[in-house]
């Protein structure tokens, strides 16, 4: 048994690409996305843990992403959930826009406010604090109890998503999880005590 979580961001999306606000938008994956989530796929199985179980968002990007990865992985079958709790941050007014346009709109500041405060949304949108509170919960009813009966899980959502799931599992505030970074298509790997802390992490950037 060996209580591994591994998180990934899906592959550069289409709106990626763009610089576009992307939030409950549909786009999917560019060629470099693709390519990114093979990738990542070569490096889990490379790590050489089967997975058990995966989780994914309600969203095409992150879909296909696992899809691939499971692909690389030849575990095309694995048991898979996929639950809007997982989406990305709604963007609100934002998404769809470019975001240099949101920044003559609204100015630097208030953009940069909103992208970057923990607990302030943007207009008709979600704040990181808002995405953790759906999030979380879904975490420790579905996620957690198959980690800590000993499965191998596999989750491919969004960058705020996950930086909600990691928020949690590093004990960080809420300003030092804003600015954490989370490249595309690298996969997080952690390793879980029996009460829910991480007893390692490793980070695949090669």
């Amino acid at each position: 048994m060996d209580n591994v979580l591994a998180l990934v961001r899906h592959g550069e999306s289409e709106w990626n690409k763009l610089n576009l606000f992307t939030g409950w938008k549909d786009p999917d994956l560019t060629d470099k996305g693709v390519e990114e989530a093979r990738k990542a796929g070569r490096l889990l199985k490379a790590n050489g843990k089967p997975f058990d179980v995966a989780y994914t968002s309600d969203l095409k990007r992150a879909q296909r992403t696992l899809s691939i990865i499971l692909g690389e992985l030849g575990q095309e079958s694995l048991v898979t959930h996929r639950d809007q709790k997982l989406n990305e941050r709604d963007y609100g007014e934002l998404s769809g826009l470019n975001k240099d346009d949101a920044r003559k709109r609204w100015g630097e500041e208030q953009v940069h406010i909103w992208r970057r405060s923990f607990d302030i949304p943007p207009p008709g949108g979600e704040s990181l604090k808002d995405t953790a509170a759906r999030v979380l919960p879904y975490y420790e009813a579905k996620i957690w109890p198959d980690v800590k009966a000993g499965r191998n899980v596999l989750v491919v959502a969004h960058g705020n998503s996950l930086r909600a799931l990691i928020m949690k599992l590093e004990g960080l505030s809420g300003e030092e999880i804003i600015a954490r970074e989370l490249a595309t298509g690298v996969p997080i790997v952690y390793r879980l005590n029996p009460d829910g802390t991480v007893q390692d992490r490793r980070d695949f950037t090669g």
